[in-house]
């Protein structure tokens, strides 16, 4: 569960990732961090690479830390940017945490200056679900289906 308390450290802990980020090429700075369902948040920076499809966004950074550690328990996701509204994760990184999250996990989006004097800092607050509607997920591959004819 996402309390006041874990959403703020959820937050902090996607602005310090931020901080890591390596994007030499696009001057696009994004933190993201993973509430895991133990308490423990995972953080990643967005790692950018001279051919471009190498690169890697803070969102999948995160979670491929944590998978590679064993922890498929998500609870929360945080992301920020250096651009003062909040931004959202991309179509891949969408996809990637649908993989392992469920839809109505929170999403925060986190604008650049958090937290500022609008209404809850000026966080968006989403879920899986309404950022991926009508997903494709691995439960998808357990749905029935016609049998070929060869």
């Amino acid at each position: 569960m996402l309390t006041e308390g874990n959403r703020e450290r959820l937050i902090q802990a996607a602005i310090e990732a931020k901080e890591y980020a390596y994007s030499p090429y696009s001057k696009f700075r994004v933190g993201a961090a993973f509430l895991l369902a133990d308490g423990t948040i995972v953080g990643g920076a967005n790692v950018e690479n001279a051919s471009y499809g190498g690169t890697i966004c803070a969102e999948r950074t995160a979670i491929v830390k944590a998978v590679s550690e064993g922890k498929r328990e998500f609870v929360a996701l945080a992301v920020t940017s250096d651009v003062t509204s909040a931004i959202s994760p991309c179509g891949f990184c969408r996809q990637v945490i649908r993989e392992f999250c469920s839809l109505d996990m929170p999403i925060l989006l986190v604008p650049a200056g958090y937290p500022q004097d609008a209404k809850d800092g000026g966080v968006l607050n989403e879920t899986m679900g309404g950022l991926l509607p009508l997903s494709f997920g691995p439960d998808a591959l357990e749905l029935p289906r016609q049998p070929v004819s060869v």
